[in-house]
């Protein structure tokens, strides 16, 4: 049975711990999830692949024959890094503090409620003796603020994880996200010549090709086909750097762009779009890729994903099949072809803010939810 009082302590207790990434500080967290999963006498592994950046992966396991209920299984995957506090709060960051039906501090909705809605359902499934088909498998990560290099990725990779389906707990007010953007992030180097700032004709200023190439960038039009759940691709310059001193003609300059594309468009074909943009100003650039991730769809009618919205209108939560405008770690799974959606009980907008919450209401219902949707997928 889901217990509110001891689901909201639990909260309490996560957000209390400090897991901001960077730096990747989430060792001391990784070891009460460890602690608490283990008292359920459940198959608890540790998988680190960085430095004192265990991912915690927690096994109740099904009464079908091993290989079949470990095929079957149903993975639930919150993250417990969080991104760093920041200044300006007015509720404790780490205070875990209820007031108004709201439960505040950092990770509250991203994605320290989840975890504590993922480890009470855990609990809950154990205690009450629940004997389950499917093997549920819980996989508490690393690392997923800043590309999931040391969490999910090498889970993946590894063959740790092979459910059957993946639960992504990383989202808000029980939305099922069942198709996100590519991303593509990349860093583009202008290169000049420096010279004096008083006879800046026998330079040439990289700072200054820069500005139009970076009006080229944004003003750029992409084929694709419309889709129902998502706007269309965008293309943000997020931080530009060059130049020496203001005397100085700058002979470097570097900026950063985040390129969102669509299902069906072909990152290659972008970057080539890119390399026109710049020539058109310069041939003396180099363009660094930092990181690629393809965008992920699954049917709104595929049986989890409508086993999920048919519960939630049962339960009478608020859930709808939603596009992801951002990133979330479903698009791994599909490299692996495990079918896979995000969902999760935070509060929309309030990810990343400072006063981070999540409602107390919200958590608690999600929480009973969850449970009730891992115990009919097991009937399928």
């Amino acid at each position: 049975m889901i217990k509110k009082d001891r689901l909201l302590k639990l909260t309490q207790k996560v957000i209390s711990y400090n897991s901001e990434n960077p730096p990747g500080n989430e060792l001391a967290l990784a070891k009460f999830i460890e602690k608490d999963m283990r008292t359920l006498k459940l198959d608890v592994k540790i998988y680190t692949y960085a430095k004192d950046r265990p991912n915690i992966i927690a096994t109740l396991r099904g009464t079908l024959p091993r290989k079949q209920a470990a095929k079957e299984a149903i993975l639930l995957t919150p993250h417990f890094d969080t991104v760093p506090i920041g200044q300006g709060w007015k509720y404790k960051p780490l205070g875990g503090q209820i007031s108004g039906g709201k439960l505040y501090g950092r990770g509250s909705t991203d994605d320290k409620g989840n975890l504590a809605s993922c480890m009470e359902v855990m609990r809950s499934l154990v205690e009450d003796k629940v004997r389950l088909r499917k093997d549920v498998v819980m996989a508490a990560t690393v690392d997923e603020e800043t590309g999931s290099h040391y969490g999910i990725i090498p889970l993946l990779e590894k063959k740790i994880l092979k459910p059957r389906l993946a639960l992504v707990m990383d989202s808000t007010e029980f939305d099922a996200v069942i198709a996100q953007k590519g991303l593509l992030h990349g860093r583009i180097q202008i290169f000049g010549k420096k010279a004096h700032g008083a006879y800046n004709w026998r330079g040439v200023n990289a700072i200054e090709k820069a500005a139009p190439v970076i009006t080229n960038l944004i003003n750029l039009q992409f084929k694709y086909k419309k889709h129902p759940l998502l706007h269309g691709p965008t293309m943000n310059i997020g931080v530009i750097k060059g130049g020496d001193k203001v005397n100085m003609v700058s002979d470097f300059c570097e900026f950063a762009f985040d390129h969102r594309f669509m299902p069906g468009m072909n990152p290659n074909e972008i970057l080539k779009k890119i390399r026109s943009a710049v020539r058109k100003v310069t041939t003396n650039f180099k363009i660094k890729i930092d990181d690629i991730q393809m965008p992920y769809e699954i049917k709104k009618d595929h049986p989890h994903v409508k086993l999920f919205l048919n519960l939630a209108r049962t339960m009478k939560c608020p859930a709808v099949a939603k596009g992801s405008e951002g990133a979330t770690v479903i698009t791994f799974f599909q490299k692996h072809k495990i079918a896979a959606f995000a969902t999760g009980f935070g509060a929309h907008g309030t990810a990343h803010t400072n006063d981070e919450y999540i409602y107390v209401k919200s958590l608690y219902s999600g929480t009973k939810f969850l449970e009730q949707y891992i115990k009919e997928y097991d009937q399928l």
